[in-house]
């Protein structure tokens, strides 16, 4: 029954940008626009409700959802737009498996039937000034469930293999969970993470990747023999990883180069970065934009908002937020009411801005170089929507306005530009990541070092068993399959990277711990031909990940 108070649909219909369509026959240079979407794999089956599975959640209604239909969008209105996605192995084992779908579901529908009430709060009195946001999220979640519903049948990552396969989106896997390269050991636990990886994409995607998004662009020399091993064409790292390599790259960060394995390696254009992600310049920290850090979760009541919170009660953040950033340095209690239609007229604005750039740089280097260049801009997807509520605006007027209103630049994926440019000059690039200071400092530090000893000696204990079992069946496979899966798990580079931001530190140390202790035990009962069948159920259910995994990969 529709309420009384419920607002207009949701056009699903963008007006474009302008009103002249380019060829681009010629173009001055290239945009490749790169999201890295990832989440650690949580899922915690033996709970009803977990907080850490709302990272998740979270991540699904306001980035994947709406980048989804930002997509759908861009194509029905016949816009020229490419777009770089990395899904992670443990983001697409998150969204198909059954309980988190359904658990997301049950997310949503409470969301939803929150902004509807939301609605009818803030038509009167002194809440009429954050109507208009109200009536925002009340369309836009509607619309995300219908798409959720509806048209992916809950499964998001056939959404994006639809995109793929439409042509428009090229996905791109990443380490099996996210290892940071750098710091793993083993060259058969480094070869692993890229195989399981490969696999496991093939499942979800019915073809074998052509990129890798190595986690935190941490890269290694000798990591492209494994990259080049596995049919994988090209990577992505930070621009001093390609700068201070040997010989100097003749165009910069500005092209592509070969490896010494013949692996195709993209650096990360900074001018491009930080107009988004820099504090100072970044356009997310725009005064219109929402601010983050304030939601109904704490400022509703608490008897009327108590049903859209855990069983346990406890105020968190539920999503819906009616302030904006208001300016620098103001304090949460003194933030201005959000306006949807001047926050969406600043994406607008600052996606001509950010093309208006990437135009002149494209027009500068062409001069110098004689030759288009390549601007890659690589981010993680999590910001557009999640951090950054009008990022996927964003996205969407620079599709369209690069589509309509200029004819200097042309979205690329890296694919398609290694397919135009097949002579690439060979460089040896250097140890690096995206991380804080460019190295391995946010991986390995004070807070976090006691993890690697453990997984080092975890690495060559699953080498141990895969040599020592080469073929196996049964119940000691199921063990030796478990082993891997939890070796994997506890190598995700996200609670190093917990550690040190000091968030939830103690889930992170706990992930690793049981991840680790789970493994160990389960090696001793191998080799000791031992196995606890129920304590071996108990690892299966909670730790599920990588149905298709054969542990002889460590071998």
């Amino acid at each position: 029954m529709r309420r009384p108070y419920r607002c207009l649909p949701l056009h699903s219909t963008v007006h474009p940008v302008g009103g002249m369509i380019s060829i681009m026959a010629h173009p001055r240079g290239y945009l490749c626009l790169v999201l890295h979407a990832h989440l650690p794999f949580v899922r915690h089956p033996e709970h009803p409700e977990f907080l850490e599975e709302d990272w998740l959640f979270e991540a699904m209604i306001e980035t994947y959802l709406p980048l989804l239909a930002v997509y759908e969008r861009l194509v029905n209105d016949n816009v020229n737009f490419r777009i770089t996605m990395s899904l992670t192995p443990p983001l697409c084992e998150m969204l198909v498996d059954p309980l988190l779908q359904e658990r997301a579901e049950r997310r949503l529908e409470s969301l939803l039937e929150l902004a509807e009430k939301e609605v009818h709060r803030t038509s009167r009195g002194d809440m009429r000034k954050f109507h208009d946001a109200a009536c925002m999220y009340e369309r836009k979640l509607t619309l995300a469930m219908d798409l959720f519903q509806n048209r992916y049948h809950r499964n998001l990552v056939a959404g994006f293999r639809a995109f793929q396969d439409h042509g428009v989106l090229e996905i791109i896997t990443c380490g099996a969970t996210h290892g940071f390269m750098p710091l793993i050991k083993t060259e058969n636990a480094k070869r692993a993470q890229i195989q399981i990886a490969k696999t496991n994409y093939e499942k979800h995607f019915g073809r074998l990747p052509r990129g890798i998004w190595l986690a935190e662009c941490g890269y290694a020399p000798g990591v492209d023999r494994h990259l080049a091993d596995q049919g994988v064409r090209f990577f992505f790292m930070d621009a001093h990883g390609l700068l201070y390599g040997k010989p100097y790259p003749r165009y910069g960060v500005f092209a592509p180069v070969y490896t010494p394995n013949r692996v195709a390696a993209f650096a990360r254009d900074i001018q491009s970065s930080r107009q988004v992600w820099s504090r100072e310049e970044g356009y997310p920290g725009d005064f219109d934009y929402r601010e983050f850090y304030r939601d109904i979760g704490y400022d509703a009541p608490y008897d009327y908002i108590r049903p859209y919170l855990h069983s346990d009660g406890v105020r968190r953040n539920v999503g819906l937020k009616y302030h904006r950033i208001t300016g620098a340095g103001i304090d949460l209690g003194k933030k201005e009411p959000y306006l949807p239609d001047i926050a969406l007229e600043r994406a607008a604005t600052h996606a001509g801005n950010f093309m208006f750039n990437r135009q002149h740089q494209c027009r500068h280097l062409f001069g110098v170089f004689k030759r288009p260049p390549i601007l890659v801009a690589p981010y993680d997807a999590e910001l557009f929507g999640h951090w950054w509520y009008e990022g996927p605006d964003f996205i969407e007027f620079l599709c369209r306005k690069i589509h309509f209103d200029q004819s200097d630049i042309k979205m690329i994926t890296p694919s398609e530009y290694l397919e135009k440019n097949k002579s690439l000059q060979v460089i040896e690039p250097t140890a690096s990541s995206w991380g804080d200071k460019g190295y391995n400092e946010v991986w390995l530090n004070a807070s976090n070092d006691w993890i690697y000893r453990h997984l080092h000696l975890a690495e060559s204990r699953m080498i141990e068993l895969a040599q020592r079992f080469p073929v196996s069946d049964g119940i000691l496979r199921r063990a030796l399959n478990q082993a891997a899966r939890e070796l994997l798990l506890a190598q995700s580079s996200d609670w190093a990277f917990i550690m040190t931001t000091g968030t939830v530190v103690s889930y992170a140390v706990r992930r690793t711990r049981e991840h680790i202790h789970r493994f160990t035990r389960l090696y001793e009962q191998a080799m000791a031909r031992t196995i606890e069948e129920s304590l071996l159920n108990d690892y299966e259910s909670k730790d599920s990940i990588f149905q298709e995994i054969d542990y002889t990969v460590y071998a």
